[in-house]
């Protein structure tokens, strides 16, 4: 069984969105894909992507979502998000 989620960052970069899919996808049973923006207006401030999508493949164990969750924490306390 797969379990997905879709985590979203407003305002953050295409490289940091990278850097953090490559972070989490060293975690045993995640694969992470990135969401491209939806918008049909063009923002320069505005990242290309629109989120990561997450998926959990069959149960994963306790202390893998701890440190999914412990990259995403750190992630958001550097850049304040």
């Amino acid at each position: 069984m797969e379990t997905k989620e879709t985590i979203e960052f407003a305002g953050l970069p295409l490289a940091v969105y990278r850097e953090i899919a490559a972070h989490l996808c060293q975690v045993e049973g995640v694969e992470v894909g990135l969401i491209p923006q939806s918008s049909q207006q063009f923002d320069y401030h505005q990242s290309q992507i629109s989120g990561l999508s997450i998926a959990w493949v069959s149960n994963p164990a306790l202390e893998n979502r701890q440190r999914v969750q412990q990259i995403l924490t750190y992630y958001q306390n550097r850049y304040g998000i």
